[in-house]
């Protein structure tokens, strides 16, 4: 079965890790470097294990569109970032693996990435991938 691992991250985080002033010291360059190559070594194991689908980060919130509903006939488009939204969808990783708690397992990993500071509130979501309808649950 295929698994999405989602990560999330706020506006402040992608400014934190390039940066741009907050209301927190930003990332040093060798932290930086260091949660990256955390994530290149977690993916090179994914890829080994064969468990590996597909993995890809996004764009900070602040390059995000939001479409929504028709008004007087035409969508509503609203650029980011968002003030009401806290986290949003950061990056993703596909694994192809023998059971949830295994997928549980695989981005359980992730919250072990380095990082400056406090990352307890890191947080990760994995859910199944529909193949199809029969797939839905009643």
């Amino acid at each position: 079965m295929k698994y999405m691992i989602m990560l999330y991250a706020s506006q402040r985080d992608y400014d934190l890790m390039t940066g741009k002033p907050t209301d927190q010291p930003a990332w040093a360059p060798e932290d930086v470097a260091a949660m990256h190559e955390f994530m290149g070594a977690w993916n090179q194991e994914l890829i080994d294990s064969g468990e590996f689908v597909d993995a890809r980060g996004l764009a900070a919130p602040v390059h995000t569109r939001r479409i929504r509903g028709l008004e007087n006939g035409v969508p509503v488009v609203t650029d980011g970032p968002y003030p009401e939204t806290q986290e949003v969808l950061a990056g993703y990783t596909i694994v192809e693996c023998e059971s949830f708690d295994r997928a549980t397992e695989i981005a359980a990993r992730i919250t072990k990435a380095p990082g400056p500071g406090d990352s307890t509130g890191d947080y990760v979501e994995v859910r199944p991938i529909i193949e199809g309808i029969g797939d839905l649950e009643p």
